[in-house]
């Protein structure tokens, strides 16, 4: 096994299932990998002559055996930023810009990649989170590329804009009268009544 789930405080191995907490002592659940298993995958050779993307990356990503992506997520350009550079003394500055990152230009939609990979593995149908913009455009996106029914949760007073890029990929849209905090816990809630991959609840490790 190349990667498996592990408490960060007691270090219990859970193996690899939709889980975010220990039951043990409730602290979170974290990838640990074997690192001697991959070392002969993840090579600078092969990294090069991997696709311009994330999945280059994908010996030491959380992903099941056999992972086939549907979308070419991340390896968003790094800009050089020389007068930035200049003004805070360094010689050699770069910035990220994860504005063109594919399909929903944020960087959410790397970690959802990954959730729904996991998520497909574990036998879900429907895929949903708790967010207030980010994560649940880059969910509902990917659930409808992926061919997952989606169901996304969100503080009731969030803007419009936000609304309408989770809309336009056919999610099913809960407004929750409360924080970001309620709504999350609603959805923790929801996890554990329903068979479905919540991507920041039982997904959320991977």
């Amino acid at each position: 096994m190349r990667y498996e789930l592990r408490c960060r405080e007691c270090h219990k191995s859970w193996g690899n299932v939709p889980k975010s907490v220990c039951e043990e002592c409730f602290s979170p659940l974290e990838v640990f990998f074997d690192y001697e298993s991959v070392r002969a995958e993840f090579t600078r050779e092969k990294i090069a002559q991997g696709p311009p993307n994330i999945w280059r990356y994908s010996a030491l990503l959380p992903l099941p055996e056999n992972h086939e992506p549907t979308l070419p997520v991340g390896f968003t350009p790094l800009i050089k930023s020389a007068q930035l550079g200049r003004n805070i003394g360094s010689k050699n500055l770069f910035i990220k810009n994860d504005a063109v990152c594919t399909p929903t230009l944020s960087f959410k939609d790397r970690v959802v990649a990954t959730a729904l990979a996991n998520a497909r593995a574990f036998g879900f149908d429907t895929v949903s989170c708790s967010s207030t913009g980010n994560l649940a455009n880059a969910t509902a996106a990917q659930a409808a590329r992926n061919g997952f029914k989606c169901w996304i949760f969100i503080p009731a007073d969030l803007e419009q804009a936000k609304i309408i890029g989770t809309q336009v990929f056919g999610a099913k849209l809960v407004r929750v009268s409360g924080s970001y905090d309620q709504v999350n816990r609603l959805c923790s809630q929801i996890a554990d009544d329903h068979n479905w991959g919540f991507v920041n609840v039982n997904l959320r490790p991977y």
